[in-house]
């Protein structure tokens, strides 16, 4: 037993390998075995969705412009998205799924968390359960994933990318801890590029530094994540593989070490960091990225907070800086301390009708 937990769990996390990128090269031989990506024109401002693995080896990264990618990578093909192919194939992975489980937690099109605790298929074994999961992916579908098995959710997350792609990665609840000490902690789903700053600020690398610190001094340099950091390096992690979830707004922020005042140092913070964090984590939750409003929140350096948002259709970059204009008319002379955008999804029953009259 882990943690008090009655029962040990068995959760397998499935990624399928550069998805969208794996498909079109399923389907049209000629970009195979060159670089290639899926996402929007270079003319229009466009940004990367995926790229295949030949393309990450010149630096190339979803959620990065493409004008940036093609200055990484002049060679670089870049084909726009066909959702409903990917959506239509993403169903056929589920099925695949549902064949060993009825407990599935889809993430996005192109991954899931998979608890077969109670399976009885392979006898009952996870591992052998991913390995056939992934067999049948490739037999069936001509297209490659990669799995993590562990007790945790988060330390399957973890594991599914150790072996990629078309590879597995299994942690034991012996193997456990042991794994755990040796992470990094920007392994950690949620440890983010300025967060990791300041735990390497306070000497703090992998999550054994975690497990040696002091809890309350770790929580009071870092709230909340010193909290989940303290809990994920000890290996607990009690959140459940959820089968029906529906998430209603997405949003990314920045507070700044030195507090920024004009548009220009806004727009930067915007183009360069915000929005394509926003652009990948909306990409997760809602492939299309349909949403029913963009907004935008100030933080000044007097604590006051101001947020706008408007009715939008689908996440435009130009349309934040509308916002950006807007909100920073509120601003009187004072410094900004932070900076974020959030969207709000659309309701399933407005996808539904969306849908019913495309």
């Amino acid at each position: 037993m882990q943690n008090g937990d009655l029962i040990q769990r068995k959760i397998i996390h499935i990624d399928m390998d550069a998805f969208y990128a794996s498909v079109e090269m399923r389907d049209e031989p000629r970009y195979r075995e060159i670089p290639l990506a899926v996402g929007g024109s270079e003319k229009q401002r466009g940004v990367i969705s995926t790229c295949n693995y030949e393309a990450r080896t010149y630096g190339v990264h979803s959620a990065m412009s493409t004008a940036w990618a093609k200055k990484l990578c002049p060679h670089l093909t870049v084909v726009p998205g066909r959702m409903q192919v990917y959506r239509e194939i993403s169903q056929k992975v589920r099925a695949i799924f549902a064949r060993y489980t009825d407990l599935i937690e889809p993430l996005s099109l192109d991954e899931a968390y998979l608890d077969v605790t109670d399976s009885t298929h392979l006898q009952g074994s996870a591992t052998l359960i991913a390995e056939a999961i992934r067999n049948d992916i490739r037999t069936e579908l001509n297209l490659t994933a990669s799995a993590g098995v562990a007790p945790i959710k988060f330390l399957a997350k973890v594991a599914s990318d150790m072996n990629k792609p078309d590879g597995q990665f299994v942690i034991t609840p012996r193997e456990m801890q042991e794994v755990i000490n040796t992470l990094p902690l920007e392994k950690i789903p949620g440890v983010g590029k300025v967060s990791l700053q300041k735990l390497h600020e306070a000497g703090l690398y992998v999550c054994a530094d975690i497990c040696n610190s002091d809890y309350l001094e770790l929580t009071r340099k870092f709230g909340r994540l010193g909290h989940s950091l303290w809990n994920r390096s000890h290996g607990v992690d009690h959140r459940e593989v959820s089968t029906h979830r529906q998430r209603k707004s997405v949003g990314v922020e920045r507070t700044f070490s030195h507090n920024i005042s004009s548009f220009d140092e806004c727009w930067q913070v915007i183009e360069q960091k915000l929005f394509p964090e926003l652009f990948e984590r909306l990409g997760k939750v809602s492939p299309d990225r349909l949403i029913s409003k963009q907004g935008i929140k100030v933080k000044f350096a007097d604590f006051q907070l101001t947020t706008i948002e408007h009715v939008h259709s689908g996440l435009d970059l130009t349309y934040f800086h509308d916002l950006l204009k807007e909100v920073l008319t509120r601003q009187n002379g004072r410094e900004i301390r932070l900076l974020g955008l959030s969207v709000m999804l659309r309701s399933e029953g407005e996808v539904r009708q969306l849908m019913l009259d495309l």
